[in-house]
């Protein structure tokens, strides 16, 4: 190493015996680096000084792109707006054609007459839907406040994480100079997450046939709608007419729609079990410790593909597999349930009836690859493993004891079933309507009428805040 000259300034902040060869960690060019990010301008000069080679242009390019996210940060633990931005160029990316209004019309039609058609099958009653026929983009926009709602807790142990773990990345001496880079790095996680939450949902706008495809309530009660290309692209390959097809799905958008609207408890049970699935995520700090070692800092790609390969995949806690048990229990419940009065409603009237409904069945087992980037974003999956095992507890207690008793199984959730009855549909309906003499509708009654709430978030218990789904007498 060569000497340093006799005339050298003062000694700074950083500066002293010892530091003339910090390397990459050294202070004074950390300290403009920072000071340039945060006031949205990046010389690649800075990169050079804390070690950083490579090509010129390639460095330029890295750094618009990270001006680019980081001029829109926000403050949360996700950048919504390019979120937004990133799911509306996915959505497009296979084609995303304008809804004409010849589709409009067939998918309204279509919607409407499900409706009526429903009537004859079920007791639970129409939700006074408004009928949409949306483009990919339009399903982005309607349903990213739910996505919004269920990403943050997860983005917020990220950001967390990954800057706890940075900070004790650097040397002793640098890590007061943290507090200033934590605001940058919780901004650049934002918008890496948001990166990957906008690919997610938009990937998913290309796999997703309706509002309720993926069993989650993402849109306001009454709401229905059909994505006109996705529903040709469903058909394709099935030998059947397209207004077939277009009927089939439409009688499960409405059955969902009539389901949450009616069932009071049913949304806030089903989102709540997602949000505390992620409220109680813990990171392995040790993993993200490894892994942004091996992060290449001159790779655009290097932490979103470090995200998306389980860097942070959560762990899972005793707290949170009884949250994810809950969560597919009840999704198989809905699920089954919208499988078995859709076929009712449609198996005398659509001669592809049953090739539709097992369509369906394999497609909601197998999942889209936009379906599994969530997964493995947000750490669950939203496929309703026992969707089968519903369809048949929810048929047996048709067969049984009638459509209205089926249908009165959802007035109050200790009443649903529990995985235990998933094991044993037929046993299930046996027992339905008799415990120890009284009605199992007479007890869930008397409990409301007594105050006796229960004050959980899965089937057979309830918040005390929560009306119940319905107050009519046996």
């Amino acid at each position: 190493m060569t000497d340093r000259p006799g005339d050298v300034p003062a000694e700074g902040p950083g500066d002293g015996p010892g530091d003339d060869d910090n390397g990459p960690f050294g202070q004074d060019p950390l300290s403009e680096l920072l000071r340039q990010l945060s006031a949205g301008g990046l010389d690649p000069a800075a990169l050079a000084g804390l070690g950083v080679g490579g090509d010129p242009a390639q460095l330029a390019m890295v750094m618009q792109q990270v001006q680019a996210m980081m001029a829109t940060a926000g403050d949360g633990p996700v950048n919504w707006t390019l979120a937004t931005d990133v799911a509306r160029r996915a959505a497009a990316a296979a084609g995303d054609p304008t809804v004409g209004a010849a589709d409009v019309r067939r998918t309204t039609e279509a919607l409407r007459l499900a409706n009526l058609w429903l009537d004859g099958v079920t007791d639970v009653p129409s939700a006074g839907t408004s009928e949409h026929a949306w483009s990919r983009a339009e399903w982005v926009e309607h349903t990213l406040p739910v996505w919004r709602r269920l990403a943050e807790p997860v983005a917020d142990s990220v950001a967390t994480a990954m800057s706890e773990v940075m900070s004790q990345q650097v040397p002793e001496e640098l890590r007061p100079m943290m507090s200033q880079a934590g605001t940058m790095l919780r901004q650049v996680a934002g918008s890496v997450f948001g990166m990957q939450v906008g690919q997610a949902v938009g990937g998913l706008a290309g796999e997703v046939v309706g509002a309720y495809d993926i069993g989650l309530p993402l849109v306001p009660t009454g709401t229905t709608a059909l994505l006109p290309a996705n529903v040709a692209a469903f058909g394709e390959g099935l030998a059947v007419p397209l207004d077939e097809v277009r009927l089939y799905l439409a009688l499960r958008e409405v059955a969902h729609a009539r389901l949450f609207a009616h069932v009071v408890w049913l949304g806030p049970n089903v989102l709540g079990a997602v949000e505390a699935f992620a409220r109680g995520i813990t990171i392995d700090t040790a993993a993200i410790e490894e892994a942004v070692g091996r992060v290449d800092p001159t790779d655009p790609n290097a932490l979103q593909e470090a995200l998306s390969g389980g860097m942070f995949e959560p762990q899972r806690t005793d707290d949170q597999q009884a949250a994810l048990d809950r969560l597919e229990t009840t999704l198989a419940l809905v699920e089954g349930w919208v499988d078995e009065v859709t076929d009712a409603a449609a198996r005398d009237q659509l001669p592809s009836a049953a090739q539709l409904r097992e369509s369906v069945r394999r497609r909601r087992a197998v999942g889209g690859p936009a379906e599994h980037t969530l997964a493995n974003l947000v750490g669950l999956e939203l496929r309703p493993r026992r969707l089968r095992e519903a369809a048949a507890l929810w048929g047996a207690l048709a067969a049984r004891h009638g459509a209205a008793e089926r249908d009165a199984v959802w007035l109050h959730p200790d009443l649903a079933p529990g995985a235990a009855d998933l094991d044993d549909p037929l046993g299930f309906a046996e027992r339905w309507g008799t415990t120890g003499g009284d009605s199992e509708m007479d007890v869930a009654l008397e409990k409301l009428l007594s105050g006796d709430q229960p004050g959980g978030q899965q089937p057979g218990e309830q918040r005390g805040d929560q009306p119940p789904g319905d107050t009519r007498e046996p």
